[in-house]
């Protein structure tokens, strides 16, 4: 597949609402200064900096596309899979009552969770409180931890933070509530959005056919596109990912996975610095949407 716009786009980016650095009007600014034709802010399980977006999006020249990215709980098949399928969810009304309720829940999930770790911090010695993640992000996650830890000397990097207390099996760690992935593709759907699954690469998996057997599973519950664009996917996982997509009649996106300063190596549009994503795939999500 030949890729031959010059018009880069970001339909991966978190703000402010979620764990991201930049507030949806400074990512808007940024993404028009860079010459970006279109971007989705694709917070975890929020719609608060998707919706601020969408308002803004009269006063640049950038188009915008509602997101979400929520963390699923993967079926039975995959079993090699230990953490979260992340499925994002584009071109949705934003205004859907199940889809706005059921994500409103997950943040009520989301607070007693980061006060279970913070409890569990406090037996390890590290005195942190909610009050000290003070912070503009409706949905505070274990990176705000990890960035409270570094700021109080109680780890030496955000990476640290999580290989030493805050990972899978470490002593902090406080497993997270996911739905089954069908009824977050579900969930998508109903509000007449598009679900994409997110970076499978970082899924890790070895054995090709053990890809397609999850491609074509998820593609018969309802998955129609792949995140196949990806800073961290290498050529040889780019050219796997775009082949299975045409397999299963998947639609690609791409995206950059903006946090801000949290990942302070990945920029808005640009990802490591080398990566780009076409406007044509913004036009053929968008024209996918319209006839779904």
């Amino acid at each position: 597949m030949v890729f031959d716009s010059l018009q880069g786009i970001d339909l991966h980016v978190h703000s402010t609402a979620s764990d991201g650095t930049y507030a949806p009007f400074e990512i808007l600014a940024t993404a028009q200064e860079m010459g970006l034709k279109a971007i989705s802010i694709t917070d975890h399980d929020t719609l608060s900096g998707t919706k601020e977006a969408l308002q803004l999006a009269s006063s640049f020249s950038v188009s915008v596309l509602s997101g979400v990215e929520i963390s699923a709980k993967p079926p039975p098949y995959m079993k090699n899979i230990k953490g979260s399928l992340h499925i994002l969810g584009y071109g949705f009304d934003v205004e859907n009552s199940p889809l706005s309720e059921t994500l409103s829940e997950f943040q009520q999930i989301r607070k007693k969770r980061m006060f279970q770790i913070l409890q569990k911090l406090q037996q390890i010695g590290f005195s942190i409180s909610l009050e000290d993640l003070s912070t503009p992000n409706e949905s505070i996650g274990r990176p705000h931890i990890a960035q409270k830890m570094v700021e109080k000397g109680f780890a030496s990097s955000i990476n640290i933070a999580f290989d030493l207390y805050l990972g899978k099996n470490k002593p902090a760690y406080v497993d997270k509530y996911r739905l089954p992935v069908k009824d977050v593709i579900s969930l998508i759907r109903d509000a007449g959005g598009v679900p994409v699954l997110a970076h499978p690469g970082l899924l890790h998996i070895e054995d090709p056919i053990e890809y397609r057997t999850i491609f074509k599973c998820l593609a018969n519950e309802g998955l129609l596109g792949i995140e196949a664009l990806y800073p961290l996917h290498s050529s040889d996982q780019l050219q796997f990912f775009l082949k299975l997509a045409q397999e299963h009649h998947l639609l690609i996106t791409g995206g950059s996975d903006f946090h801000g300063d949290i990942k302070p190596d990945i920029l808005l549009g640009s990802g490591n610095g080398s990566f780009f994503v076409p406007y044509s795939l913004f036009e053929n999500l968008v024209r996918n949407i319209h006839t779904s």
